[in-house]
């Protein structure tokens, strides 16, 4: 659900000048949504809100819903006080991107293989190499838009531009279910039309720094000097990616296969609290659930964090790289519980003593992450003293793996609830 300022003057005809305009970014129109009124037809025309529970957020939110001033991250509580005769459906992410992946595979891949999905529910596309078959990418637009309709009911928009940055800006303009060109000689003109916050990556506290600069619009951002953004921004890297972006330009090329950095789950408490056996449950459940995800992508991770987030709203990570490389809960737990004592400076021994804040929210991730088969792991000196007295010639780590395995085959099975980690 994009929040990003739209600007009615942007959405206008630009011309039909669509040489050099190879790159298309499709985003989904209030994607969870309109998912859930496909599949409950009866939904259709009613305020239908994702985010359900007295402390959760808003993750999704239709047209009709948005009316009322609901927007993503808000508090659903407050949700149901600006419209409490709203439908509001719990979060069900595993459909949501089975969807997703269908359509990514299904309509997107037809046309080409040079397709980045950076979210599930927006990607880019290179077309370059299709405009052959399909002579212009404006047709491709068009035939995604109807083909995404036609086939799941839900609909799309859609930027057409020269550069990744003036696209993506371009489907934003384009929402709800439209399709926006930007010819190449016009992308300056374009931006330029902008208020800051309609640049990708400008959020509150770099627009709050610019305006105190003197710069209010994207027009002022491009009479500004590098050197002054520099000032501004007390960094070189920020000021060139600004500099460029005032003017229309961006270099970054559409990506077909994205490298995964992280992956994580955590969870908001009904109530805070201060038992340590509650949060450790979510950490658990939280190690599973991660462990899980490696296993079925293929991957090992070297570094596990955990987060906490306090009464007060503030919060806390904390990190610890691991020797090997791992793919387990059984793996992770353990170092899960150390970074949460270390956190809150206690004794690595008092499992069952009261912490000493109340915890709003808990989770934990993995990063490091690296191709299973490709990554070699060295034993330690334990596993080879266990393999050499096992009569399997297995160690601990072997044999647990392979339990956990046996779980995920049970889950795809049976369900995700069927079975459970146990500490």
């Amino acid at each position: 659900m994009s929040t990003a300022p739209r600007l009615a003057a942007a959405k206008r005809d630009w011309g039909h000048d669509e040489t050099g305009c190879t790159v298309l970014h499709i985003d989904m129109d209030a994607f969870y949504a309109s998912l859930e009124v496909a599949r409950h037809p009866e939904l259709r025309g009613r305020p239908v809100i994702i985010g359900t529970g007295p402390r959760s957020v808003v993750s999704a939110a239709s047209y009709e819903a948005r009316r009322y001033g609901i927007n993503s991250a808000m508090p659903s509580a407050r949700a149901r006080q600006l419209c409490p005769d709203g439908v509001f459906l719990p979060v069900d992410m595993r459909y949501y991107r089975s969807v997703s992946r269908e359509i990514m595979t299904t309509i997107f891949h037809a046309v080409t293989d040079q397709v980045e999905q950076v979210s599930v529910d927006e990607g880019y596309m290179d077309v370059s190499g299709a405009l052959l078959a399909w002579k212009r990418p404006s047709a491709i637009g068009a035939w995604i838009r109807a083909e995404v309709e036609r086939r799941f009911h839900v609909t799309c928009s859609v930027g057409v531009a020269a550069n990744k940055l003036i696209a993506k800006m371009a489907s934003t303009n384009a929402k709800p279910n439209g399709m926006l060109l930007i010819p190449k000689a016009r992308s300056a003109e374009f931006v330029q039309l902008m208020p800051l916050r309609g640049i990708p990556g400008i959020g509150p506290s770099l627009e709050k720094r610019l305006n105190s600069w003197g710069i209010d619009s994207v027009a002022d951002l491009a009479a500004t000097s590098m050197e002054t953004l520099q000032r501004a921004t007390g960094s070189p890297a920020a000021a060139h990616g600004l500099w460029m972006a005032s003017r229309g330009l961006d270099d970054r090329t559409v990506t077909p296969v994205r490298v995964e950095k992280s992956i994580g789950s955590e969870e908001t408490l009904l109530e805070d609290t201060t038992d340590q056996r509650v949060v450790c449950r979510l950490l658990r459940e939280a190690c599973d659930e991660v462990a899980g995800s490696l296993r079925r992508r293929g991957f090992v991770a070297r570094t596990v964090t955990v987060k906490l987030r306090f009464a007060d709203l503030s919060y806390r990570t904390r990190s610890r790289t691991l020797q090997r490389p791992v793919d387990t809960a059984s793996a992770l737990y353990p170092q899960c519980v150390r970074l949460l004592h270390e956190m809150l400076g206690m004794d690595m021994d008092a499992c069952d003593a009261p912490l000493t804040k109340l915890i709003r929210l808990a989770g934990m991730s993995v990063s490091g992450l690296s191709d299973t088969a490709a990554t070699a792991v060295q034993p330690s000196l334990d596993d080879m003293l266990e393999e050499a007295e096992s009569a399997d010639a297995s160690t601990t780590s072997d044999r647990r793996r392979r339990a956990e395995a046996a779980l995920d085959a049970v889950r795809q099975r049976f369900g995700n609830q069927a079975v459970k980690f146990g500490a």
